[in-house]
């Protein structure tokens, strides 16, 4: 008999959420991380009494009662709502698309009719047409003005590809509106975990073994022998040695500084550099994450780039090519008797974080029916 029931490869979300369930029922559990530290890109670092999200900003935010009740069991939520600003060459702007950003983009819109019309008079040529990439969604969307100065800069940034060359389903995650209204979700529930989303992972493996600093992949054969099941949370083409090719992925760099004796830097917690020429993407400013008042501040800059092998992939890069791979990996994952892929690598898929929570709940639902 084998020393645990599970081994988690991951102690991000997904595999910390499976753990936790699987605890619960009795199963004995080996998390394990390449990292220095559970949490996976939800980690926060403290520095100087501010929790610092180190992989860049994440806001829970969800319209399923039940997940809110969830990640509410483990840690209070604070009400803060997600309000980002764009900032193009000097000009700041409010997102998402909304009335504030009308009036001030175009002088002589004042109601939702006169930025409708507007829209409508810089949408004319793509009426009638299917948007067949990015950037014809984009100005179908939101007009010619709004694509130049907010869009198009930044997506280019953020997927090192011309929007041209981009698939026009990327922008319909950006909501527009006709009102007043600068909360960038349109979810129920929303907030960041008072003290920050270590508290959630810390609880949910306390009954757990964990060991970080490991590479499951150079220790395969030792950590097999521990358990009876694996669940593999991190990338599938590396789990299979890349044999039928790499996948394509998008990975950041983050810039990290204190700066002392500033109390209040740039007034908001994610500031967007629009422009193509500012190198980052956005700076993120963390205490107002919790509308913190220490007298130094921690900001940082976020750099998205190229991905290649032995760098951190962060999103994946879902295009018909791409696509087409990861089924051919899939169908590989199919064949191994005792693992499981799961999460946002295993899957190859964006998720938000209520996404995640619910994924790994109906895996636990689909084992417990089995």
């Amino acid at each position: 008999m084998k020393k645990y029931d599970y081994l988690i490869v991951g102690a991000g979300l997904f595999g910390s959420t499976f753990a936790y369930e699987m605890s619960k029922q009795g199963k004995k559990c080996l998390v394990i991380d390449r990292r220095n530290h559970i949490g996976g890109n939800i980690y926060c670092e403290d520095i100087n009494g501010i929790n610092v999200h180190k992989y860049g900003a994440h806001i829970f935010h969800t319209s399923d009662k039940q997940i809110w009740d969830y990640v509410n069991s483990f840690v209070e939520f604070n009400n803060y709502i997600n309000s980002p600003i764009a900032n193009y060459k000097g000009e700041l702007y409010n997102l998402p698309f909304n009335m504030n950003t009308f009036t001030k983009l175009w002088g002589d819109v004042r109601t939702p009719d006169d930025a409708k019309n507007k829209i409508k008079e810089q949408t004319k040529e793509l009426e009638n047409i299917e948007p067949s990439n990015l950037e014809e969604q984009a100005i179908r969307l939101v007009g010619k003005d709004i694509y130049k100065k907010l869009v198009k800069g930044y997506t280019e940034k953020q997927w090192g590809r011309d929007c041209k060359e981009l698939p026009s389903f990327i922008i319909k995650r950006l909501p527009v509106r006709f009102t007043f209204n600068n909360n960038y979700f349109n979810d129920k529930y929303q907030g960041i975990p008072i003290g920050g989303y270590n508290k959630i992972i810390e609880k949910m493996l306390e009954n757990c073994d964990v060991e970080l600093n490991v590479d499951y992949l150079d220790n395969k054969e030792k950590y097999n022998s521990l358990a009876d099941k694996i669940l593999y949370t991190g990338m599938i083409d590396e789990y299979f040695n890349y044999s039928l090719g790499n996948l394509d992925y998008r990975t950041l760099k983050f810039e990290t500084g204190i700066l002392e004796n500033v109390e209040n830097f740039q007034g908001n917690a994610v500031i967007n550099y629009t422009d193509r020429e500012t190198p980052y993407t956005r700076i993120i400013e963390h205490k107002h994450f919790e509308f913190g008042t220490q007298k130094d501040t921690v900001i940082t800059k976020e750099y998205p780039s190229n991905w290649k092998i032995g760098d951190e992939a962060y999103y994946p890069v879902n295009d018909e090519k791409n696509n087409t791979l990861f089924e051919q990996y899939r169908l590989l994952a199919y064949q191994e008797t005792n693992v499981i892929f799961g999460g946002r690598l295993g899957n190859y898929k964006y998720y938000d974080m209520d996404k995640v929570i619910i994924e790994a709940l109906n895996l636990v639902e689909s084992i417990n029916k089995n």
